[in-house]
């Protein structure tokens, strides 16, 4: 239960609504345990009609409404069949007016749940875009899809049903007790008997419950895991015809989650009749020791008194039995929030210092002394990492796979904070600078390419607000896809499928650096986006970026060399280190790692004209 009160400051928020709502659950029931009493009076009524009838030694004790009507029936001299018809309608009329208040009572607190679930995903969502990229790289995007969805969920039923049932559970034993004693309190005592057996099984039992929910969330999380990863792999499983391997795989972790599910369901199927059962215990005793009282002492115990416990008993049965199902409720959202609250507690390891700087980015880059170690993997990624580049210089990096080439661009960002040493920006500590700011004023295309379900314009103006059509164009003519799109069937308005599934690598290539020049910054960070693309159209790009940048600064991460770009700078890595640094012609002159890799790809690019 101590998982929950992360909740409290949702109640709180909607604390108005809460407790009109308790108010309207309470009028609900004290009209619904009015109509034993109108009952009880009508037998009595009736009896007395009859010879042999014992009137009670003490007047019982109904609510203040019931004895008023009652003084107001008995002082109008009516007939049996009057009377009878009266109270008849009375009864009706309290029916009708107790379903208003719970149409009142529904329409607040289940409206209240759906608030603060709508509160809760927009918390979680929030939390998670917040935290940094080695989180990501250790949570499954299943996990995180089940806890924003059925965690959730689950917590609302618990924010909505059972807060409802609890607060109803409370009025009606609290009323109907309360009644009960004042008419009969020796009777109360043997109706009410079962009722301690009832509370130290459902202790007992929603131990088991608690258990085994948070085991089948765990479980259903594995399951989401699985489905999602085999969706978004649908390609590769196809491909390596491993689609009985994989149903294998989801049908094992699928019978877990069935025989822990049915497992429940077998708990849940013994207690919910076992309460149905101490209702039925309670009823036989109501009627078995309140008829050997009547029988005994007529004057203390009539048949109107007995007739009030059974529908007393009756009253109590739905929230007696709805205990368990709120206490099922209760555990499973406590086991819910417990996962909830491990994410929202989860403190992102890259945010804003205290008093973030605000101010643009002319381009000026110096790295100083960086060691960069990937928190997860304990990869070295980047040694006393030296680099320093002007307002407008053109960088590129160049090295094999794993050099830590793509590391450069993540500390840019502040994906990653280094391990050691700093990157500066215009003089400033990049910590110390606004997140919003310096990712706003950075363009960044990555290597893993990644679109969106939408049309081809609103994936190039991602993350702007001016939704310029002719900034679109020219963004797309400076990337060398104008063409291309144009052939599409609706054109710019043409829907791209998950992830770009409906175009080639080099179209979602070109995309993306369309949606970075867009933006028309000060800095632009490409890495390794031109792998997909052919030579040709690679040169056409290549000269329209050299325009493009003219005062720009510009960091190129490749494993090719690009001939034809002047670069201000060529660094070439070698695990996570600089073997060289200069200008194309000093590093072809030095005949090392660089002029080794500009030789082997001109001879590629002869064999492929050949």
């Amino acid at each position: 239960m101590k998982h929950l009160r992360a909740l409290n400051k949702y109640f709180w928020k909607y604390r108005v609504r809460l407790s009109i709502g308790i108010l309207f659950v309470f009028l609900s029931n004290y009209f619904n345990v009015l109509s034993p009493q109108i009952t009880g009076f009508v037998i009595d009524f009736v009896q007395k009609q009859f010879p042999g009838y014992h009137p009670r030694a003490i007047p019982p004790s109904y609510a203040t409404i019931v004895q008023k009507f009652i003084q107001k029936v008995e002082g109008a001299d009516y007939g049996v069949a009057k009377v009878v018809a009266i109270c008849g309608l009375t009864i009706l009329i309290i029916a009708l007016i107790r379903g208003f208040f719970l149409f009142l009572m529904r329409q607040t607190i289940i409206v209240m749940s759906r608030h603060i679930e709508y509160d809760q995903k927009n918390e979680v969502f929030q939390h998670y875009q917040k935290l940094d990229t080695a989180f990501y790289k250790t949570h499954f995007t299943g996990d995180l899809m089940n806890r924003i969805a059925e965690d959730v969920s689950r917590v609302r039923m618990f924010t909505g049903p059972s807060i409802m049932y609890l607060a109803n559970l409370v009025a009606v034993i609290s009323l109907c007790v309360f009644f009960m004693i004042k008419r009969n309190a020796e009777l109360t005592l043997y109706v009410l008997a079962p009722l301690p057996i009832l509370a130290i099984t459902i202790y007992y039992v929603n131990n088991i419950i608690n258990k085994r929910s948070e085991k089948i969330q765990a479980l259903l999380s594995d399951l989401t895991t699985n489905a999602q990863e085999s969706y978004s792999g649908i390609r590769v499983i196809k491909s390596f015809v491993q689609e009985k391997a994989m149903l294998g795989f989801f049908k094992k972790n699928s019978e877990e989650y069935r025989k822990n599910a049915i497992g429940l369901a077998k708990v849940e199927a013994i207690y919910f009749p076992s309460m149905t059962l101490m209702i039925g215990l309670s009823t036989l005793l109501t009627i078995m020791i309140g008829g050997l009282n009547h029988i005994a002492h007529p004057e203390q115990t009539d048949m109107a008194t007995i007739v009030e416990f059974v529908i007393y008993v009756n009253l109590l049965t739905f929230p007696v039995s709805a205990i368990g199902l709120t206490a099922s409720m209760i555990q499973r959202a406590a086991a819910s929030q417990k996962r909830l609250n491990e994410f929202l507690q989860t403190k992102p390891a890259i945010r804003n210092n205290s008093l973030p700087e605000n101010f643009t980015l002319q381009g000026n880059i110096r790295f100083q002394n960086v060691d960069f170690i990937y928190p997860h993997t304990g990869i070295h990624a980047l040694k006393n990492f030296n680099l320093e580049i002007k307002k407008g210089g053109k960088v590129a990096i160049v090295g094999r796979t794993g050099s830590g080439k793509s590391t450069i661009a993540q500390l840019m960002l502040r994906m990653y904070d280094p391990t050691n040493g700093k990157i500066e920006l215009d003089g400033t500590d990049i910590r110390n600078i606004d997140l919003k700011t310096l990712r706003e004023q950075i363009s960044y295309v990555p290597q893993d390419v990644f679109l969106f379900s939408d049309t081809v314009a609103n994936n190039i103006l991602f993350g702007l607000e001016d939704k310029n059509r002719d900034a679109v164009i020219r963004a797309t003519e400076q990337a060398n896809m104008d063409n291309e799109v144009m052939q599409f069937l609706q054109q710019y308005e043409t829907m791209i499928g998950e992830r770009g599934v409906t175009l080639s690598g080099g179209q979602k290539q070109r995309i993306s650096i369309a949606r970075a020049l867009i933006k028309d910054p000060n800095i632009l960070i490409l890495d390794d986006c031109l792998s997909a693309v052919d030579a040709r159209t690679e040169n056409k790009i290549i000269g329209n970026l050299y325009e493009y940048l003219n005062d720009k600064t510009a960091i190129i991460i490749t494993h090719r060399i690009f001939s034809l770009f002047k670069f201000d700078k060529i660094v070439v890595l070698d695990d996570g280190v600089i073997v060289e640094e200069g200008n194309h012609n000093e590093l072809i002159d030095r005949n090392g790692y660089y002029a080794s890799l500009y030789a082997r790809q001109q001879e590629q690019e002869r064999s492929s004209e050949l």
